[in-house]
């Protein structure tokens, strides 16, 4: 499960980085965050019908097109890879709308001597930027509201570096996978050489001052040992 993480890059980097153009709504993306919560806007990558790539601000929380309310995005923060084309809720997206999202990093918790799970701070080893597999979804309510757009992040099993702290972990992909992915045409399995290469990530434990989705200050990455 990826529940939290962080996106503390400049905008103008990860635009860079991701071959993207900026979003409309500049102001609200350039703002680093320590703390993304699930059901706040996040920035993703999606390709535009001409072929390029476009970030932007998207709910984090996959509302299907189907859904009668959007409540069920609080159910659907993560995508299991494995049931990516069974699974009702995610089965539309994964064949035709893929993503990109943008971190420097994820947090998990794991089980501390005292009883209490403990946050930890995992990224890449060589401070790149991490580009987690997403689906996305535009849900319509009907009247005059605006269609609701939506995010999900697919999850694989946890490699050797992240195991430790948690079953789970974000698929995060290659430079030669993003291109892929956003194809909408490779399957999932095909995209997982970054992930599952421990040697690629550090992780180390934070306070737990991560817990409380109101805080958002890069003390938040501090290491606090266990």
């Amino acid at each position: 499960m990826c529940g939290r993480f962080a996106l503390f890059a400049p905008l103008d980097v990860i635009a860079a980085e991701l071959g993207a153009e900026p979003p409309a709504e500049v102001a609200e993306a350039r703002s680093p965050r320590y703390n993304v919560a699930p059901s706040r806007r996040i920035l993703a990558v999606r390709r535009t019908a001409g072929g390029s790539r476009k970030l932007d601000l998207l709910q984090w929380g996959l509302v299907p097109f189907w859904a009668k309310e959007r409540a069920i995005g609080h159910r659907l923060i993560n995508a299991r890879a494995e049931s990516l084309s069974t699974k009702p809720a995610f089965r539309e997206a994964a064949s035709r709308r893929h993503c990109l999202i943008p971190a420097s990093g994820f947090y998990e918790w794991a089980p501390s001597a005292g009883g209490r799970k403990r946050p930890h701070f995992i990224t890449r080893r060589d401070g790149e930027l991490l580009a987690f597999a997403g689906l996305w979804e535009r849900w319509r309510h009907g009247g005059d509201e605006p269609a609701l757009e939506t995010c999900t992040i697919v999850t694989t099993a946890a490699n050797a570096a992240v195991a430790p702290l948690h079953d789970r972990m974000p698929v995060v992909l290659s430079k030669t996978d993003q291109l892929r992915w956003l194809e909408a045409t490779t399957p999932i399995d095909s995209c997982l050489e970054l992930a599952q290469d421990a040697t690629a990530f550090t992780a180390w434990p934070v306070g737990i001052g991560v817990n409380d989705p109101r805080r958002d200050e890069p003390a938040l990455l501090e290491r606090e040992e266990i």
